[in-house]
């Protein structure tokens, strides 16, 4: 099968591309806004028909939390109106849509892991997006898997352990809010797990949502300790609040997944979140050595 990446400069497309090295089974064809704009719709039907799309993995999204709440349009365009391009592409030539969401799309005040039919009620420009692209992807009506992630880090590109490594190096103590819980996703699985669904379902018709992160959950304090001690840093990390470093725009306290449904529909198993810390960890230090 033809399978299109978008986004594929991000953390999950590069390790989508990694992966694609070894793969036979498919071919892969990797894209970003410098080769295709997921805004224009007559490139997407034209990447689509000359290539033969038959599944497409959108990664492309607009993440900056904070800027959003500054550029609420360029937000929207890109999580919501370029996904619905996507959609709506997909329903035209029978293509498979696997879209790429986030926690932000719940309130954050639960007490147990959201299940993939609960409520999303969310606190953000950037959630609100993102819950508008999951709702326009539905509404198209095209075969699709939804799946939302959480707190995504790798070896590449910007990220919480590769700024907690930095300033490891760098500080002798940091302040990490500690109040707010969710679980780490290491780029590598959610990855690993994409392409497990696509080989599951293949071309046939799904309308489904699922939820992927590591196993367990922590506290950003807590995740914090584990990057310094796993990455050899004497770098003191000191609790604080959600008031105490305040942003523009509102994190949830609590997001963390209930992963039950894609175990089960894919068939696999997913790591616990230090084990992957330290794969990560590895891997960051192999690259600069």
């Amino acid at each position: 099968m033809n399978v299109l990446v978008t986004g594929c400069y991000g953390q999950l497309g590069r390790a989508l591309q990694h992966i694609a090295e070894n793969d036979s089974w498919h071919h892969w064809f990797f894209t970003d806004v410098d080769t295709l704009d997921i805004c224009h719709k007559d490139s997407v039907e034209n990447c689509f028909e000359t290539n033969k799309i038959d599944i497409c993995i959108n990664c492309a999204a607009y993440t900056a939390v904070d800027k959003a709440e500054d550029e609420p349009e360029l937000a929207m365009l890109i999580n919501a109106f370029a996904p619905k391009i996507l959609a709506d592409t997909c329903l035209k030539y029978n293509a498979l849509l696997i879209h790429v969401s986030t926690d932000y799309v719940f309130g954050g005040d639960a007490n147990k892991p959201y299940p993939v039919d609960a409520m999303v009620n969310p606190q953000s420009v950037y959630g609100n997006t993102k819950a508008e692209g999951e709702r326009l992807i539905r509404e198209s009506g095209c075969n699709h898997m939804i799946v939302r992630t959480a707190w995504l880090y790798s070896s590449t590109g910007k990220n919480f352990v590769k700024t907690m490594l930095m300033l490891g190096d760098t500080k002798d103590e940091i302040n990490v809010v500690a109040d707010q819980k969710g679980c780490p996703t290491w780029a590598h699985d959610l990855a690993v797990a994409l392409v497990a669904l696509l080989n599951k379902n293949g071309k046939s018709p799904v309308h489904e949502t699922f939820h992927f992160t590591n196993e367990g959950q922590i506290t950003w304090y807590e995740f914090a300790n584990a990057i310094m001690d796993i990455g050899g840093k004497t770098c003191k990390v000191n609790p604080i609040t959600t008031d105490q470093y305040p942003t523009k725009a509102k994190r949830p306290a609590y997001s963390v997944l209930d992963l039950g449904k894609i175990k089960e529909f894919a068939g696999i198993e997913i790591p616990f979140w230090r084990d992957s810390l330290v794969k990560c960890i590895e891997e960051i230090n192999k690259n600069i050595g």
